[in-house]
């Protein structure tokens, strides 16, 4: 039974990382790129993974590989948010039909901080009554 199952698993895989390989090619700037290949290829990777614990039905190899899915999925959100924080930071265009740039006027260049026009969710602003 674990036959055609390994083969589906592959296969999904495998549709999911060639997915993510045409995304960085056919994706206008570095923000859809970044986006596009980390969630194909993550999914694709957790895929092939999930093939190779069912293939090898062994407690060492599945726990290996779960780790491995464990680790891709809390690591590569963070690694893409990081290379797309510093993509704005050092100036990488959005692409032409982007229509608005929300970030735009929000960033200090110093200290590379958000600034908010709004105050935090949760938070309220008490203002004193005049007396």
């Amino acid at each position: 039974m674990a036959g055609p199952i390994t083969v589906l698993l592959m296969i999904v895989g495998a549709f999911f990382m060639v997915v993510a390989g045409l995304g960085v090619l056919r994706m206008p700037d570095l923000f859809l790129r970044m986006s596009a290949s980390t969630k194909a290829s993550t999914l694709g990777a957790g895929a092939l993974l999930l093939a190779v614990a069912v293939h090898f039905d062994n407690v060492g190899v599945t726990t290996r590989a779960v780790a491995t899915i464990v680790f891709l999925l809390l690591t590569t959100p963070i690694a893409a948010h990081l290379l797309g924080r510093a993509g704005y930071f050092v100036g990488v265009r959005l692409v032409e039909t982007t229509v608005i740039d929300e970030l735009a006027g929000q960033y200090d260049l110093r200290s590379h901080r958000l600034r908010s026009k709004q105050p935090a969710a949760g938070s309220q602003e008490t203002s004193q009554p005049d007396a």
